[in-house]
């Protein structure tokens, strides 16, 4: 099976530490529980449906990961202090949900015409002055290209700013990731400048672009611009 742990990171999700107390996000004002959530939306080939991952889904995301490993491999967060204790999937599936409904992470499943095909998570989510988000993410290689990642992108962005009261969405991106930033570039992410050894990517600190919206600049939703924009030139 995959490093877990790494994946962990990848998404933006910190496995808890048995030695630091959890802090529960503060819920914005009207809010009713943080999860399970599930988001949907056509597109030209098919349907993308954002859902939890469940213990179910073992066979199938660990299959898709060993075939995906190359293609994966070179953008995979790793740790600097070697890896971590081991995680089985059940355990992995359960600490995801959890958090999603303490309401620290918010971690998709991306499923294309009802197969799974990646992962998408919102982390970082912090309320007050800053009510900022980010969000990270994966596709197989067979999927990629298809609109499914940036409709995707489009319903977590939404969903934050019009549910959870999100004023900013951030994605950080390697400069050499040519297809995460197609993703961003496709939905108008803002390009907010580089950041020096960000990440610990693939064994080694790696610099990475920041890529932002705020809900001004989306008045209308994310989605309904992407629509249209599918609408005028199909994927």
């Amino acid at each position: 099976m995959s490093d877990i742990f790494g994946l962990l990171r990848a998404l933006g999700i910190a496995r808890p530490d048995p030695e630091i107390p959890r802090q529960k996000t503060k819920r914005p004002a009207g809010s009713t529980n943080f999860w399970p959530i599930i988001l949907r939306e056509s597109i030209p080939h098919g349907v993308v449906r954002l859902r939890p991952l469940t213990k179910q889904d073992e066979a199938a995301w660990t299959e898709l990961r060993r075939r995906n490993y190359n293609w994966l491999q070179p953008w995979e967060a790793s740790n600097p202090g070697g890896k971590g204790p081991p995680l089985d999937f059940p355990k992995f599936v359960k600490m995801l949900n959890q958090q999603g409904k303490e309401g620290v992470a918010l971690p998709w499943a991306i499923e294309f015409n009802g197969n799974l095909v990646g992962q998408i998570t919102v982390g970082s989510i912090n309320y007050g002055s800053l009510c900022n988000a980010t969000i990270g993410y994966w596709i197989s290689q067979s999927a990629a290209g298809n609109g499914i990642m940036p409709t995707a992108v489009a319903l977590a962005t939404d969903y934050l700013f019009w549910a959870r009261s999100i004023h900013r969405v951030e994605i950080n991106i390697r400069p050499d990731n040519a297809r995460s930033l197609r993703v961003v570039e496709k939905l108008g992410f803002r390009d907010e400048g580089l950041r020096k050894n960000y990440l610990h990517i693939n064994g080694a600190w790696a610099d990475h672009r920041s890529f932002a919206l705020t809900i001004d600049d989306a008045p209308q939703g994310l989605l309904t611009q992407w629509r249209a924009q599918l609408a005028q030139t199909p994927v």
